[in-house]
């Protein structure tokens, strides 16, 4: 592997730019060891110490992985930071299709697996949104982060929580545009009782039901 030296200023951002580009180009596969420190700092024509912060801000990406007295492994080779910059590019019915699919299986697997903790947190996740108005977007987006992580599933939590940051931003314009129908309560109401009750179809449908006017309103904007 050859990498191109890096510049004197920034060096640490530059280093985390040209390992990701090498991460994310496939130079190394997950699983795989990847050069020492010392090898790195001399290909990349820099200290050591810029090294080591630059595999530190990789390993709180999640793309690296630091093994006591083994070295450092590729952990992921999918740029988390690339994904999110996505999903910030796409249009406001990209999103809302996308939480289309994600919350009504995530409704469903609430309605299967809440416990008494998960009752009383989406109850009053629910209080907090009456109480706060019906063009609330945290407090909205902490009512299905609720419910998501009624699920009791990890991977999707995570998923969810990543995914909740263009949510949210995409609830803020869309509500703060007086054409954008206001959140129905009465939607999510239906939701928790769903949840409440067990009834996995009910809840798929409250999802549906509590996304289905924004998705018209947006899909008769852009047909403008």
């Amino acid at each position: 592997m050859v990498l191109r030296a890096a510049g004197r200023t920034l060096l640490v951002d530059a280093v985390v730019e040209q390992l990701r580009a090498e991460l994310t180009g496939g130079q190394w596969a997950v699983g795989d060891r990847i050069p020492t420190e010392h090898d790195l700092a001399d290909q990349l024509g820099v200290g050591r110490n810029t090294v080591r912060e630059a595999v530190r801000v990789l390993v709180h990406a999640g793309l690296l992985e630091s093994r006591q007295g083994n070295g450092t492994f590729v952990r992921s080779t999918a740029d988390p930071a690339a994904v999110l910059r996505s999903v910030r590019a796409a249009g406001a019915l990209d999103v809302l299709e996308l939480r289309m699919a994600l919350e009504t299986e995530a409704a469903r697997l609430a309605a299967a697996r809440r416990d008494t903790h998960d009752l009383l947190r989406l109850r009053a996740a629910l209080s907090t949104l009456r109480e706060e108005g019906d063009r609330a977007a945290d407090a909205d987006v902490a009512f299905h982060r609720a419910v998501v992580e009624a699920t009791h599933n990890a991977a999707f939590t995570e998923v969810y929580r990543f995914f909740s940051v263009q949510v949210h931003e995409s609830l803020v314009a869309s509500l703060g545009d007086r054409e954008m129908p206001a959140i129905d309560l009465d939607a999510h109401e239906a939701l928790v009782v769903a949840v409440e009750q067990g009834d996995a179809d009910a809840a798929d449908a409250a999802v549906r039901e509590l996304l289905r006017e924004p998705m018209e309103t947006v899909r008769a904007l852009v047909r403008r």
